[in-house]
This record gives C-alpha cells, sequence and structure tokens, in this order.
C-alpha cells in the first residue's frame, strides 16, 4: 500500500480513539490495527515508524511499539 494511504488510515484510527474516553488511546490503537490489518500492512507500518515517522499521529507512534 501507498505511504500516503497508510499514513491516513492509521491517523484515522487515532483520530478515532482521541475521541474516546481514557488515556490508553495508544493501547487501543494497537489493539485496533492488530485486529485489522494484515501482517505485511503492520510490517510496512512498523518499519516505516522505524525509519522516519513523518506525517504519523503521536499516537500512532506510540502504539507501533505495540503492535
Amino acid at each position: 500500500m501507498s505511504p500516503d494511504k497508510m499514513i491516513r488510515m492509521a491517523n484515522q484510527i487515532a483520530t478515532f480513539f482521541k475521541t474516546q474516553p481514557g488515556e490508553d488511546a495508544p493501547v487501543r490503537v494497537a489493539a485496533h490495527i492488530t485486529d485489522y490489518w494484515e501482517p505485511r500492512m503492520r510490517a510496512q507500518l512498523r518499519d516505516y515508524a522505524a525509519a522516519d515517522g513523518t506525517g504519523l499521529d503521536e499516537i500512532v507512534l506510540k502504539a507501533v511499539p505495540l503492535v
């Protein structure tokens, strides 16, 4: 998948969980990505975050190590 699409999808998940009560948004984002993204997508996200991470929401960056 294109990096732009991956960033947009991950950030949309983070935006949703920002609106939910509690302080565990990164844990919830990681759980969602683990449950619904296929392994290649998760690997691409991990690699992108490790290499640069430009454009990823702060919550996504905190979630990546939990994926």
